[in-house]
């Protein structure tokens, strides 16, 4: 039977929630896209009006749109935002209480995954924050005196009556609530609030009729929030090539989010599709040295037949698109005796279905929500949302199962920083505060070590702008670790791939050395040198010398000239006058962090040079095509200035 109690007001329900469970709420919440903000909203409210009441929220990835500052920042994104989000989207306003150092007292916010940068020195998210692994957190917060659970969930009416899925978070709700059963823990008041845009998966997501308490359909429901696509650029696409040549055909791939992820997605897709193109860039990036070595070891140079198995924490646009590619394919079945067929090639995948997909969440685009959607309908075995602890780890019963689903295992990760010894920082800085949060990633880095044929693959770009300057982001030694060194495996940079499994320190240094950027490699090896972990007569080979910015620009310009490694590789969410404004913006941000780069801006500000094609509707879009007063005058001339410097070749 469905809930009993069924309401389509959301400050209604937040009162009635308050009166059944008393002053003091203690909610759990899911991560990203399953939070109902509405509800939580007026939960907050609730709180703020009332000292007596006490409002502690277990949750991570509160997610908000970007914040921008007063003048072009503001100019710019505003309209944009108003128009991807939505003008009635809900932001958190316990996250943006935080951003503003105003969470009140009586409300307490503890998340074990933070939204990448936002709450950096803002001082009660950094002092509420736990850290933890992923599959941790459901037993930990068992522990916790949990009343409340909410969740957005997608309905469905069947003939056997009304169903939920838990659709994008099933990921903590099925093991917290399993913990608490386990332990003798009363079970929570269970809110479901029902989006009509959240795609309907089955499966392990499904669950039944009498599984929440309450249930509330509000009359209106804002977009589903959805990430923007973001640019990629030439570091990227070469972490993605030199990434690509690792993953095996027949294998298993876990991926996360973010720009190196679509380099390395576009990249497979290139793999597969243009196999001559991908292969001229990496014999130009690498030459016939240790990543191509490497790839004929480990990976492969050759388009998939086999296909892939995903199975990652995060479900992602990438995985959409490599679907769509022919290239996620392999099934795979929660059956041994199947499983152990499909693996000696002795099963018909057409006959029993299975899944070619395992994850514990999704984010993303509207396009992947839709493509979820679609999918379901058509193959609704295809794609399994489960309980992280069935994807995140090996442990327990379904050992010797998931360990054969995830043969030939490619799990890739980024970081912020590695060091030359081979250690990883993934989440936060040596000061203690937090960037975002360790999540899965260590999950995944000892389950590679434990799987016959897997591997840990972490991400990283070689260096950083910091301050108008250039840093390496390989460093000798670090104040903070979230991967140590022991578990090191392969590191990839845009200058190569480094195999330091079973490495000594000094191989380990020497490997890490090969793939910097070649203005830190002195430094660095001199450093080793002075404290005992690099040979004195090491000498620095003369081919690491070209790992430059430019040296990458110049290998990978025929790709790029033929239009293979575009800037937004799977379509962008700007308008054509936007994206000539990126770029422009951008050369005004970066020219503006140093006293050098703000000359330029006040010599480009007095001569702007001559118009460009595009520019009128470019000041229209930032809507300074007629300005008034002085201080817009100020900023049409700037924006001119900086669009005529970055303009196309």
């Amino acid at each position: 039977m469905p809930p009993a109690t069924r309401l389509d007001d959301t400050a209604a329900c937040a009162q009635l929630i308050a009166d059944r469970l008393g002053a003091h709420l203690c909610v759990a919440a899911p991560l990203g896209l399953g939070k109902p903000h509405g509800l939580l909203n007026a939960l907050y409210r609730l709180t703020v009006a009332d000292p007596a009441r006490s409002l502690t929220i277990y949750t991570a990835l509160s997610l908000t749109r970007p914040q921008p500052k007063p003048g072009l920042e503001a100019r710019f994104l505003a309209p944009f935002l108003e128009r991807h989000f939505g003008a009635d989207f809900e932001d958190l306003e316990y996250a943006l209480a935080e951003q503003r150092h105003a969470l009140p007292t009586n409300v307490a916010v503890h998340e074990f995954y933070l939204q990448s940068g936002a709450l950096l020195h803002a001082p009660r998210a950094q002092r509420d924050y736990i850290s933890q692994n992923y599959t941790h957190v459901a037993r930990d917060l068992a522990a916790q005196d949990v009343n409340l659970l909410v969740q957005l969930v997608a309905r469905r009416e069947t003939p056997e009556g009304v169903r939920y899925s838990l659709s994008s978070n099933p990921d903590l709700t099925l093991d917290f609530l399993a913990q608490c059963a386990r332990a003798g823990k009363p079970r929570p008041l269970c809110v479901a609030v029902v989006h009509p845009d959240l795609p309907y998966l089955s499966g392990h997501a499904e669950v039944a009729p009498d599984f929440f308490d309450m249930e509330l359909v509000p009359a209106h429901s804002p977009r589903l929030f959805a990430l923007p696509r973001t640019p990629v650029g030439v570091a990227e696409y070469a972490i993605g090539l030199h990434a690509s040549a690792l993953v095996k055909d027949g294998g298993c791939l876990q991926i996360g989010i973010g720009a190196l992820s679509d380099a390395l997605v576009r990249s497979l897709l290139l793999r597969q599709q243009d196999n001559a193109a991908w292969r001229d860039g990496l014999r130009a990036l690498d030459g016939e040295s240790p990543t191509l070595a490497l790839a004929r070891r480990i990976g492969g140079l050759d388009p998939f037949e086999a296909g892939l198995y995903g199975a990652s924490e995060m479900v992602m646009d990438g995985f959409m698109h490599l679907a769509r590619a022919g290239i996620l394919k392999r099934r795979s079945w929660d059956n041994l005796a199947l499983e152990k067929a499909a693996a000696a090639g002795r099963l018909n995948p057409a006959t029993p279905g299975g899944h070619y997909l395992r994850g514990a969440f999704f984010l993303g685009s509207r396009e992947l929500y839709a493509w979820l959607d679609a999918t379901e309908a058509a193959d609704p075995d295809a794609i399994d949302m489960c309980p992280v602890s069935n994807v995140n780890q090996l442990y327990g019963d379904h050992q010797p199962l998931a360990a054969l689903q995830r043969r030939g295992a490619r799990f890739f990760n980024t970081c912020m920083m590695a060091t030359l010894l081979g250690g990883a920082v993934s989440d936060a800085l040596e000061d203690g505060q937090v960037v975002s949060g360790v999540g899965g990633q260590y999950n995944f880095v000892a389950m590679a070590h434990e799987l016959d044929g897997g591997r840990s693959i972490l991400l990283l770009r070689a260096t950083r702008r910091e301050g108008g300057e250039v840093r390496t982001n390989i460093r000798f030694n670090y104040g903070y670790t979230t991967i140590p060194r022991h578990l090191r495996d392969i590191v990839v940079t845009e200058y190569g791939a480094a195999d330091l499994r079973g490495k000594s320190d000094s191989e380990c240094i020497e490997a890490m050395l090969s793939i910097c950027d070649a203005r830190f490699l002195d430094a660095l090896a001199a450093e080793a040198k002075a404290n005992g972990k690099l040979a004195p007569g090491f000498r620095i080979p003369e081919a690491w010398r070209r790992h430059r910015p430019e040296c990458l620009a110049q290998a990978l310009a025929p790709l790029t000239r033929a239009g293979l490694l575009p800037t937004f590789p799977f379509g962008s969410d700007f308008t054509d006058d936007e994206l000539r404004l990126v770029p422009a913006l951008g050369w005004l941000k970066e020219r503006g962090e140093t006293w050098r780069g703000r000359l330029a801006v006040a010599g480009a500000f007095l001569r702007p040079g001559k118009p460009m094609a595009g520019e009128a509707a470019a000041l229209e879009r930032m809507r300074l095509g007629k300005p008034g007063g002085v201080g817009e005058r100020a900023q049409q001339r700037l924006v001119l200035a900086a669009l005529r410097k970055n303009r196309p070749l």
